[in-house]
Parts: C-alpha cells; sequence; structure tokens
C-alpha cells in the first residue's frame, strides 16, 4: 500500500496519479464496495509504469533520485547494520561537526569502524548535520577515527552521502582543502581493509575524502562527480539553470563509474529507489558489505595498501 507521506519527484507524476487513484479506491472498499479486482489492476499497472520509468531514467532523473529525501541515511544503515554502536565526537583540535558522524561498533559480530556524513530527514535534523555537508573538523574527525582503527586493526566502512564539503567562509578559513587532503591521504594510507559505497550523492572532495578505498560500492541511482551538476552549469555557461544539460554530459551516473572503473560494484536498489523500501536496500547492502570485507580478509597491511594504491592507479591508466 503506497505511503500516504510518500514524496513523488516530478518525473513520477503518471506513478502518484496511480497510486492516488488506488487510495481512492481503498477507501471506497472499507465502506463495503466491493472493488478489490479493479484495485489489483490499477496496482499491477501504476507497478509496471513504476518500473518503465525508472528502467530508462536519465543523469538528471538519477540526480533527482539520488537527492531524494526519503533515501536511507547513515544513521538508516548504521541503525539497520552495526550493532554495539559507539559514536565518537570532535577532531581533537577545534571541535564537532555534525555533519560527519562516526564511531565504533560491531558488523555481524566483527568489529568495525563507521564514518560517514548524515543529511538529515526533517528540517530540525538538516540544520543540525549541515545538509551531510562537512566542515574541517568533520574531515579531521574522519582522519582521528582512522588512525584509531589503524592502531587496533580495525576495518574501516565509509557511508557517503553530501552535496559536497561546506563552502563557508570559516571553514576555508580553518583549512577545508587541507583537511579533505588529509583525509584522502588517511584513507591511502591505512594497513586495514576500507570499503566505501556511495548511497546517494558523492560530490566533489567532500566524498573523495572518504572513498578512497579498497572497495567502492555505490548504489544503482546514486551520483558521484567531482562537482556538482549546478555548480558545472555555473561554470560552463554562468547559468546555474543549466544543470540538466550539465548532468546529462557530465558522466555521474553508477553505470558510468562501473564502466571507467571507479567504482567496483553498482548495488541494485528496489524498483522506485532506494526510498520505496529501505529496509530492503539496507539488508542488500548489508550482504554487499560482507561481500567486499571477506575478499580482503587474510590480507596482510602492505598487500592492503597495495591493492588500494594499484586500484586507483589503473583508473588514471584507463581514463588517462
Amino acid at each position: 500500500m503506497p505511503d500516504p507521506m510518500r514524496s513523488y519527484l516530478d518525473f513520477e507524476k503518471p506513478v502518484a496519479e496511480l497510486d492516488s487513484k488506488v487510495d481512492e479506491l481503498r477507501a471506497m472498499a472499507a465502506s463495503g464496495t466491493d472493488i478489490g479486482e479493479e484495485v489489483s489492476r490499477i496496482e499491477e499497472k501504476a507497478g509496471q509504469a513504476l518500473a518503465e520509468l525508472y528502467a530508462t531514467l536519465t543523469p538528471w532523473q538519477k540526480t533527482m533520485v539520488a537527492r531524494h529525501p526519503q533515501r536511507p541515511h547513515f544513521t538508516d544503515f548504521v541503525g539497520g547494520l552495526i550493532t554495539e554502536f559507539t559514536p565518537l565526537a570532535g577532531d581533537r583540535k577545534f571541535g564537532e561537526d555534525a555533519a560527519l558522524l562516526g564511531g565504533f561498533g560491531r558488523f555481524r559480530g566483527e568489529p568495525i569502524c563507521v564514518m560517514g556524513q548524515e543529511k538529515g530527514a526533517t528540517t530540525e535534523s538538516r540544520l543540525k548535520h549541515n545538509f551531510g555537508m562537512a566542515r574541517p573538523e568533520g574531515y579531521r574527525k574522519a582522519v582521528r577515527l582512522m588512525e584509531m582503527a589503524e592502531r587496533f586493526g580495525i576495518a574501516v566502512l565509509s557511508l557517503v552521502d553530501s552535496a559536497g564539503a561546506y563552502p563557508g567562509i570559516g571553514a576555508e578559513e580553518r583549512g577545508q582543502a587541507e583537511a579533505i587532503a588529509r583525509s584522502t591521504d588517511a584513507c591511502l594510507a591505512l594497513g586495514v581493509p576500507n570499503v566505501a559505497i556511495i548511497t546517494g550523492e558523492g560530490m566533489s572532495g567532500g566524498a573523495i575524502a572518504l572513498t578512497t578505498a579498497n572497495r567502492v560500492l555505490m548504489l544503482e541511482h546514486a551520483i558521484y562527480s567531482v562537482i556538482s551538476p549546478e555548480a558545472a552549469s555555473s561554470i560552463l555557461w554562468r547559468d546555474g539553470t543549466k544543470a540538466q544539460e550539465a548532468a546529462n554530459s557530465m558522466k555521474i551516473t553508477a553505470q558510468d563509474m562501473l564502466r571507467f572503473g571507479v567504482v567496483d560494484t553498482i548495488l541494485k536498489e528496489p524498483v522506485g529507489g532506494a526510498h520505496r523500501d529501505p529496509a530492503a536496500m539496507i539488508a542488500a547492502t548489508g550482504e554487499a558489505i560482507a561481500q567486499a570485507l571477506d575478499e580482503l580478509k587474510g590480507l596482510d597491511a602492505d598487500a592492503i595498501r597495495k591493492q588500494r594504491r594499484q586500484k586507483f592507479i589503473e583508473i588514471g591508466r584507463k581514463l588517462g
């Protein structure tokens, strides 16, 4: 049964109309009218329309799906996959950054370090987490967590979903670029396995700072790019309204990234996107994480570093 609180994207209007019709018929059925067959017929039609629509999404439509406010976020994945999770706060240099969360817990019984951006699900939480746009202290906290994981031989898991690092004056004054670079370097230097998953938006250095991993996974309708479509539009055409045109030309989809060798695996989403069945998406993500960690099991620190570095060297050779 459709969720009455579900938010529909602009291109989903035909599906929204069918879902609305189903709701009306269900209300009539509740009053005693026997229209079960009609409800089933329209539900089937809505499901088929949704499947056809999502089978041919454009890069801009995928961008809209990746930004859907009801997609599962960091706290959803942690709540569904990590037990005994203990969050850690602060970078021990300036302060705490609620946009980038992290800590330690257990994944299927094994200790793991988890970190990633949290966008928030309500107006209040979005403001608290700065819409998932981390400041320098967030990336320095990530470095602190990775160093701790290295010290105790604990694998690292990154969940990436951000429109980019926060571009505010204060963030720049406190060394945003330097913090991102050090986080990227910390990823490369890890002697323990690290797995990164792009769950929604993987934009700019704010994403790369956490995704320089042995295994990089990406949800089917997520996007990954050095710059957002809006920013690219502003630079190329001096017109931010051409974001759709930019997105369609930038090669930002999971399918593009897999073809270029930037990501290792695409995680198939439920029909209609991860936001339509978050529990199923989180469960599938758990399976993919387990497989990725299992592939790296038994490698010593030098082999893990070599594999990771070789992975990114090969990307440069392939695209060069």
